[in-house]
């Protein structure tokens, strides 16, 4: 009888793969390096099978695996996973609109090819055609921000958390600001609005309780050291029940009282109004400046539906000094960034295209019978795939995502795919390690894939890959 160590000398050496004609087509098609290191992963696999095996229960199921053809189409599944870029493109089934770790908002098409437009050449970023001399970036955008929301001025930054520090830096430095202790929020990735000030060199002064903050709390926490009034909009929670927050308004009323400027960290971003379309509880950035708020900042890229970016808009004086704050070279958005939020933005200057062309927008406003047709769709596709598995369409809920909207629940309709002889942990592994990936959830034992966030030029890919993994699964079964 063969013992492990007779198996482990009966592996090839790389060596000897390497003069294998599908090997040296590899080397033909792919960088030497990632060859020979599929090839040495996939005899390092097949070497600790061989040591995990109880020589007692019998060696021989390990022969035919050990053979060259094996150990090659192994080391070719690796030098294919190898050779893939890390970042790449994802299906999003889960239904969560601005999903944070899939990448958050999907650019306009108009964002895109403008994008591509800018990277493919030069571009007048810091130039100015008209007078023929250095210009500033920001100009790009700032009349289109004022346009879209009624501000003096506007300023752009590479992301909304840097937006509030660069502000705090600028307007409060060695200075108290006076902050409700309910809207001390965590922003993701376990970075805190305390956190942030702390490295802005802004005191925190937190007033009220958790649930109830009343304007007389702020009002007996001015003194002689206050430069600043903040308030945040709790955009990724809500305290309900006993509770109670003093309003922009308020706040800007004694802002003016006590001759302290007012700042607004809206978070999300909204620009136009969602209750017209069903959606409550998120204010626009209109509202707020209407409300008198002296600096106001959201994000690009959660449902404002555009790329990763800290905007500000607001009173003049305030907007000049953070832009002449030596951070905002620092934090400043690249020309990429630039070129996809300028092609947003255009959007909004018609909203109804806007709601059309931004897909963050169109998916939130999605109506149920057009995402029916899509699940009807995925379902007919699957239902004559195999007998593996029930495929039914039900009701469900979608969600806004991107620490925006958490109160509110889409209602959605979602296909269900209950596996026969195999689990749905399993089945979701195999979609996820699908190419391209396909992002699901799992409830009550099925697979759920919300067609709310698969876009229609997905729809078929999403089909074809799990017809495609359920074969593979039914020949093991």
């Amino acid at each position: 009888m063969k013992t492990k160590e007779s198996y482990l000398r009966q592996l090839p050496s790389v060596d000897e793969l390497l003069k294998e004609a599908v090997v040296l087509k590899w080397l033909e098609e792919h960088p030497r390096a990632l060859v020979l290191e599929a090839l040495r992963m996939a005899i390092e696999e097949k070497r600790k099978s061989v040591l995990k095996i109880d020589e007692a229960k019998g060696l021989q199921p390990l022969a035919f695996s050990l053979q060259p053809e094996n150990i090659i189409n192994r080391a070719e599944e690796i030098l294919n996973t190898l050779s893939q870029l890390n970042l790449r493109p994802v299906i999003n089934a889960t239904g969560v609109i601005v999903h944070t770790n899939l990448g958050r908002s999907i650019l306009s098409e108009g964002a895109v090819k403008n994008i591509e437009a800018v990277a493919k050449g030069y571009s007048n970023l810091e130039y100015d055609i008209e007078k023929g001399e250095r210009g500033k970036r920001y100009h790009h955008i700032e009349k289109l921000l004022c346009r879209l929301t009624g501000a003096e001025a506007g300023f752009v930054v590479n992301n909304n958390a840097a937006a509030v520090l660069i502000a705090l830096n600028t307007l409060a430095q060695n200075k108290e600001v006076i902050v409700s202790r309910g809207e001390l929020v965590e922003i993701g990735g376990s970075f805190r609005i305390p956190e942030v000030m702390e490295r802005s060199n802004a005191r925190l002064r937190e007033v009220g309780a958790t649930n109830k903050t009343h304007l007389k709390d702020y009002e007996k926490a001015v003194n002689d050291n206050t430069a600043l009034l903040l308030k945040v909009h709790t955009s990724n929670y809500k305290i309900v029940g006993f509770a109670k927050e003093v309003a922009i308004s308020e706040l800007v009323g004694l802002g003016k009282k006590k001759n302290l400027p007012v700042m607004f960290d809206l978070g999300s971003g909204c620009l136009i109004d969602l209750r017209k379309y069903g959606i409550e509880g998120e204010p626009t950035v209109s509202e707020a400046l209407d409300a008198g708020a002296d600096i106001i900042t959201f994000s690009g890229d959660k449902l404002l539906g555009g790329p990763q970016a800290g905007l500000f808009v607001g009173k003049k004086k305030y907007i000049d000094m953070i832009v002449n704050n030596p951070l905002s070279r620092a934090i400043r958005i690249d020309k990429l960034t630039l070129a996809g939020l300028e092609a947003t933005l255009r959007e909004y200057l018609d909203e109804e295209k806007a709601v059309k062309n931004i897909p963050t927008l169109y998916m939130l406003c999605q109506t149920l019978p057009e995402i029916e047709i899509k699940a009807v769709y995925i379902a007919d596709g699957l239902k004559t795939a195999s007998n593996r598995f029930e495929v039914s369409v039900i009701d469900e809920t979608s969600q806004s995502g991107g620490g925006a909207l958490p109160l509110v629940n889409l209602q959605t309709k979602v296909v269900a795919i209950l596996p026969k002889g195999f689990s749905a942990t399993a089945f979701e592994e195999m979609l996820r390690k699908n190419n391209p990936p396909i992002i699901g959830r799992i409830k009550e034992g099925r697979i759920l894939l919300d067609p709310r966030t698969i876009q229609r030029d997905e729809l078929d890919t999403v089909i074809n890959s799990i017809r495609d993994i359920v074969s593979r699964l039914s020949a093991y079964l």
